[in-house]
């Protein structure tokens, strides 16, 4: 792929028809016979090596099963040999990555998904999820994705062609919302489903925090260097904390609900106390208002500011009760989680690993994108003052992707002569959600 001139739409196509052979080659095996006696070895290719996808990578190497990690990719070399670096001393038996197996380049991830693997762990910046994604759906790869799995309304579309496409190809998808494979969620949320707290009211959902790291401007680095390293600060690459962030507790709120969607949104948001040009352009603080289709409300917030009053979770409202969707129930039918302490980050790696090996329908990418798409429904709001509708927002939201994904390519959203991007921070009632 020629990295110096590529548009977002001929990245997609062009990666997805470049890998499309390999999934004719053979990519497809697991699925089936071999693999469900639990014989063979699981050939893993991590992609986005930061904090969060080296953590993956340990969790499914830590799944007691024939695993092995043969690939790894990242924009950049230093990650992806500090990766590598720390799993071979960490699982010194299960990791065989030489060195012409450590690719690095915004081409990197198709060089790993064709080395032969079968599973992909998709931890890179979420907005470049969708087209690896589809490629490694194409290639005919098992597949984990970090959430939040998309950052605009033509990823949330694209990702959710893609979940088609692997039902097809009885590929196997997890998503990172380990919230799922806990059982203390699991079992409350079906005890809401089931009446314990009568019909809902109202939902609440925080997650208000301190916030997270900052990746200071180095002299070397390009616009398109610079973004992709400090991503979380960067709609295009993030998503904005609503949609990176707070996509857990609105993936937990829409499972509360029956595994609905809003079919609206209204709210206020702003950058308050992170207003340095270190701060990209997205806000530190939301507050929406989510109205599900039966006219249940959802209030959401989240912020990232120190010294402030900070909580998370999600609580739900019935006629006949409340429950804490961590584990305890108020009201006639009171209840408390006793049950054995899971950690979800590992085991949705166990529950993925069994899928394969069981040849299991599984494929959590429609909820995925649906809360994603939550989470950015919710930004619109926010960023624009207006009332938002789901089906407007999916047909008609804004493509926030370069329109070129190369290192001299300039993204969409430019620093101001003092290198700032306050000019770029969205004014509600100025801003159009599409």
């Amino acid at each position: 792929m020629d990295t110096h001139n590529t548009s977002r739409r001929g990245f997609l196509v062009d990666s997805t028809r470049a890998l499309a052979g390999a999934a004719v080659a053979g990519g497809l095996s697991l699925a089936r016979g071999a693999h469900a006696a639990g014989t063979d070895e699981i050939k893993v290719a991590l992609i986005g090596c930061g904090g969060r996808g080296t953590g993956a990578a340990a969790q499914c190497l830590n799944v007691p099963d024939r695993i092995k990690l043969v690939a790894v990719a990242d924009a950049f070399p230093d990650r992806a040999g500090a990766a590598i670096q720390h799993l071979q001393k960490q699982y010194p038996g299960k990791v065989d990555v030489p060195p012409e197996r450590v690719f690095s380049g915004l081409d990197a991830y198709q060089k790993a998904i064709a080395c032969g693997v079968d599973l992909v762990l998709l931890c890179e910046p979420p907005g470049f999820r969708p087209a690896h994604y589809r490629a490694a759906v194409e290639a005919g790869k098992h597949v984990f994705m970090e959430k939040p799995v998309c950052v605009d309304a033509p990823g949330f579309r694209s990702v959710m062609e893609t979940n088609r496409l692997a039902d097809q190809k009885k590929l196997k998808v997890v998503v990172g919302l380990n919230i799922r494979h806990d059982p203390r969620f699991g079992e409350t949320v079906r005890r809401i489903q089931d009446g314990a707290i009568g019909p809902l009211r109202f939902l609440r959902a925080y997650g208000n925090n301190a916030g997270v790291w900052v990746r200071p401007r180095q002299p070397s680095q390009t616009e398109m260097e610079y973004q992709m390293r400090n991503w979380y600060y960067f709609v295009w690459l993030s998503g904005d904390l609503n949609v990176e962030q707070h996509v857990h507790m609105l993936d937990l709120a829409n499972w509360a609900c029956g595994d609905k969607h809003p079919v609206e949104a209204h709210g206020m948001g702003g950058r308050q106390v992170r207003k340095g040009k270190e701060f990209g352009h997205i806000f530190d603080h939301h507050c929406v208002e989510y109205t599900y289709e039966d006219g249940t409300k959802l209030f959401s917030q989240c912020r990232h500011i120190a010294r402030v009053w900070n909580a998370g979770g999600v609580h739900v409202h019935g006629l006949q009760g409340t429950a804490d969707c961590g584990g305890r129930i108020e009201g006639p039918q009171a209840w408390a989680y006793t049950g054995a302490k899971v950690q979800g980050h590992q085991q949705e790696h166990i529950d993925l690993i069994k899928a394969i090996r069981d040849d299991a329908a599984h494929n959590e990418g429609y909820y995925g994108a649906t809360s994603s798409m939550t989470a950015i429904l919710g930004r619109m709001a926010t960023y624009s003052g207006q009332v938002v509708r789901w089906e407007d927002a999916v047909a008609r939201g804004p493509d926030e992707m370069p329109e070129k994904l190369a290192w001299d390519a300039a993204p969409r959203i430019l620093p101001d002569a003092d290198g700032g991007y306050e000019h770029a921070v969205a004014v509600p009632g100025v801003y159009k959600p599409y």
